[in-house]
């Protein structure tokens, strides 16, 4: 629930991030959605019983927990792209790598990259400055225009639905470590980006209007 008097600041930063997703394809002005999850890994302690005619891979009730990994996920809806990176726990130094990245291997070509992104507390420009020396930090965020979905609107954010068809397709499952996370989200992410899958996304400015009039203000005469 979104305080009233939390209400303009939910309808600015929504309508900004529906503007920029209104925005045609430039791959000068790459239009990419930045989020990031997680996935415990779990270690069998007993060795699975192999699927047999009628009968589906058995597993154990037990396990062993192997560590948590972090997925970075880079996704730009009308290229149809998504580029993820399994990583250790993320922290500002871990945002502030996958910034670079974005810049220096994604899209080196760009004049500028448009990031929409959730406010997670990493996800600020402070974090660069963390990581690299002053001017590094400049020359990267000098390649970045940031857009921010609002506090309880992280659902504006397609590369969260990207995250959730990575959960459902490739991570419903046991995966003992990194390395094989690493391997079975690569595997997904290429076949994935092969089949050209986009998000189909709908929502606009004027339905926004509609859906949600309770959260504009109302202006008296």
């Amino acid at each position: 629930m979104i305080a009233p008097a939390a209400n303009a600041e939910f309808v600015a930063a929504m309508a900004d991030v529906l503007a920029v997703y209104h925005r045609p394809y430039d791959p000068n002005y790459p239009v990419v959605c930045f989020d990031e999850s997680s996935k415990q890994q779990v270690k069998e302690t007993r060795i699975p019983i192999a699927m047999e005619p009628g009968q589906p891979e058995r597993y154990d009730c037990e396990y062993e927990r192997n560590g948590v990994s972090n997925l970075f996920m880079v996704f730009e809806p009308l290229a149809a792209r998504r580029q993820v990176a399994v990583t250790d726990p993320r922290t500002a130094l871990d945002y502030a790598a996958q910034m670079q990245q974005l810049v220096d291997v994604h899209y080196p070509d760009a004049l500028k990259i448009v990031v929409v992104q959730d406010q997670l507390n990493t996800h600020r420009a402070a974090s660069l400055y963390k990581a690299f020396p002053p001017a590094e930090a400049r020359r990267v965020l000098d390649k970045l225009e940031f857009h921010f979905t609002p506090k309880h609107g992280s659902w504006l954010n397609m590369a969260e639905i990207e995250l959730s068809v990575l959960a459902r397709q490739c991570l419903d499952r046991r995966i003992p470590d990194q390395p094989h996370l690493q391997q079975e989200v690569a595997a997904w992410q290429q076949s994935r980006n092969a089949q050209n899958y986009t998000v189909d996304w709908q929502f606009t400015t004027a339905e926004a209007r509609i859906k949600l009039k309770r959260l504009y203000p109302s202006i008296q005469p």
